[in-house]
Formats: C-alpha cells, structure tokens, sequence
C-alpha cells in the first residue's frame, strides 16, 4: 500500500492543523476541529504509518450520554472524536465561541474516507444484521473499486464470543474496522477489543451500515450539510427516536446552558 505523502507544516496549512489539531471541549468530550480534508488526511496518515486510533463521531445524543455516564466520557477520552451535526455545533458555539470547520457527519465521511484511501486498502465491517452487513459489504466493494472488503461479521454475539471476534478480524488483516452498534454499545465494544486488535483504525459508524444497504433512507443532501439530518430521521421513526429528539435535545440544551453559566467547556 503506498504510502500518504508528507509536506512540512510550515508550507501547508492542513498539514499543521492535521498534527496539533485545536479542539473544543463539549462537558466531558474533547472533539477536535478538523477540516473534513484534514481529519481524512490524519486518518488515512494513520494508515500508512501503521500508528493506531480509535475513532468516534459525537452527536448530540452522544454528548448527552456522556454528560449522564461516566464510564462512557471515560471511554472517549482514549477516542480521537469528531464532530456530528449541528448539536456539537451548537455545543462548541456556546461554550468555546466558535464552531466546527465541516459537519464530519459519519455517514457521508467515512464514504469519503474510502475515496481517498489508496488502492487495496482492507476493510471489515462489523455490526448490524446478517442480511444488512453482507449487503453493505456488496455496496462498499461496489462504491469503492480501490477497496478490498477483506470481511463481515453481524453484531449477534456474545461477550464470550469477543476474542474470536477479535480473532477473525485480526486473520482478515484490515487496514480499517467499521462498527455498527449504535453508541455508546459500539465505543465500548472497540475500546474492550482494541488492544487485542491488529488495525490501524477503529471507527464507530452507528448506522451506516442500515444507510448503506439501502434499509434506510438518507436525508435530502441540504439537510445533511446544515446538521439537520436528525430533522429527517425523527419523521422518519418518530416512535424510536422520539425520547432522543424531543426530551432528549432540551436536556442537551439545558446542559450546554449550565456549563456556559458555570464556565466550564470550551477551549
């Protein structure tokens, strides 16, 4: 696999912002402010040079789950977190004066992830149903003619079964692992798992996989680019997502108002 070519910092901007990104913190979860351009070149850099991350997308249902669980904020800090949506934006805006450079919406950047990586390199898809993971399996190899979809495995296990989970993945040899679970379910599993696991980067994709295989519909691409996806997903399952979207954003708000009164988050 060939490797990403390096520039010195000094000449390119994206460059510098890549090796010492800023980041804001949101309560307990530090998401770091990346360009998509640059957050792509971190991760695919991560890669060539074998060096290992785990890597999470913080919505604002995520933060929230952080704000209300230790153990999960615990769990993110060993993450590189990216930002998702217009909650993160919210949250940086109020705390640190100042927002997020792109919405690194999973969905649409791990896509675009793939795009760029070089040719060959090796992805496994973890999670979702047996019938959904083969099927996004099919769509990646087909989307991404310089990916090699090196294997699958649904979400069905027990925790007995984690090692030979870990197993499996490590005889595939992937260069990226996608977990589909939904947080926090999927942070956990790839913070138990990673130091058992031979892979440069773990990603926790929530429901791309359902996206995908086309078991679930996209937001219209202008919803997607304000952060307003969840608007679309809410219509769309009001009884699932209902808690989350309603009394779920207002406990959210509250507590990004608290932390402004309180001074605490930001920068």
């Amino acid at each position: 696999m060939s490797e990403v070519p390096h520039s010195s910092a000094a000449s390119h901007p994206v460059a510098a912002e890549v090796q010492a990104p800023d980041a804001v913190a949101i309560g307990p979860v530090r998401i770091v402010r990346l360009s998509r351009g640059a957050a792509i070149q971190r991760l695919l850099e991560t890669i060539a040079t074998r060096r290992r991350e785990r890597i999470a997308f913080a919505n604002a249902h995520g933060i929230l789950l952080a704000m209300d669980e230790p153990v999960f904020a615990d769990t993110l800090s060993r993450f590189l977190v990216l930002n998702d949506g217009i909650g993160a934006e919210i949250g940086a805006r109020v705390l640190a004066g100042k927002g997020f450079p792109d919405n690194l919406n999973g969905t649409d950047f791990i896509p675009a992830l793939l795009d760029k990586a070089p040719a060959g390199t090796r992805l496994y898809l973890l999670g979702a149903k047996p019938e959904i993971v083969e099927r996004a399996a099919d769509r990646f190899a087909a989307n991404h003619a310089n990916i090699d979809v090196c294997g699958w495995r649904d979400g069905y296990f027990a925790d007995k079964d984690e090692p030979a989970v870990a197993a499996g993945i490590n005889a595939a040899r992937p260069d990226i692992l996608l977990v589909a679970m939904g947080n926090p379910k999927q942070e956990f599993l790839i913070d138990r798992l990673f130091d058992h696991l031979d892979v440069p980067l773990a990603i926790g994709v929530g429901a791309l996989f359902d996206f995908t295989a086309g078991e679930v519909v996209r937001a219209p691409s202008l919803l997607r680019r304000t952060g307003l996806e969840w608007v679309f997903r809410f219509l769309q399952e009001p009884r699932r997502l209902g808690k989350r979207y309603t009394s779920g954003v207002i406990r959210y708000l509250w507590k990004i108002a608290l932390l402004k009164l309180r001074g605490r988050g930001g920068a």
